[in-house]
């Protein structure tokens, strides 16, 4: 009998316990910020500099100034092309995303890979994270590339982003490097790359666009 009570209080103490521990998942899960996902290559990464001073650092830093909710989340991949994107994205949803902004592509144009690819797989990760979260806000940065391959395939590629915006119905960022390519003390020694000062007015130019699907989300 002193056996059989012992078990008895072993198992309420592990109840109890299992119970707790539950309550706290629910409370974190109910407590935790909504996600903003910056999915895109170098350029979100911050590549050659300071990771806290790249874009999306940027971005939260002035959402904390605002005293807004948001948690952003960086990743951004050196090198990755839509298809590397589309690859990752499921891994990414593990957590649950609020806002998705996307900035790929880049790279595609820079390999000349196919217009088509590019844009069926940039529809792919919307349609992805559309279908996690029905009502996630989607903002897609627009990219344009040098005419090294054509005048015409650059500009398929520049009215590829303002196509997929207006038939998924996306927010969009008109040039993500809008004031900073083509400028050298924006970039880094490649011209590729923005300097500290470069991120900084790339910030500007996505808060335009991201700003308002933020506040709209706190009425």
């Amino acid at each position: 009998m002193v056996f059989n009570a012992r078990k008895i209080g072993l198992f309420l103490i592990l109840g109890l316990f299992s119970t707790f521990l539950l309550a706290q998942e629910k409370s974190a899960e109910t407590n935790a910020r909504p996600r903003i996902l910056f999915l895109g290559n170098s350029l979100t990464a911050g590549y050659g500099i300071d990771k806290d001073l790249a874009f999306p650092a940027l971005i939260q830093t002035r959402i904390d100034s605002l005293e807004w909710p948001f948690e952003v989340i960086n990743a951004g991949l050196s090198g990755e092309t839509t298809a590397g994107g589309l690859r990752r994205i499921d891994w990414l949803l593990r957590a649950p995303v609020s806002v998705l902004v996307l900035e790929l592509g880049a790279n595609d144009g820079l390999r000349g890979t196919d217009l088509e690819t590019t844009d069926a797989n940039l529809r792919a990760i919307i349609g992805k994270v559309r279908k996690k979260n029905p009502n996630v806000k989607v903002v897609l940065a627009g990219m344009q590339v040098p005419p090294n391959l054509g005048e015409i395939y650059a500009a398929q590629f520049k009215s590829l982003y303002g196509e997929i915006a207006g038939e998924l119905e996306t927010e969009l960022i008109p040039f993500l490097l809008e004031g900073v390519a083509g400028h050298p003390d924006l970039n880094l020694a490649d011209g590729i790359h923005p300097t500290v000062r470069g991120h900084e007015i790339v910030a500007k130019n996505v808060w335009t666009s991201l700003g308002p699907v933020l506040q709209k989300l706190l009425e």
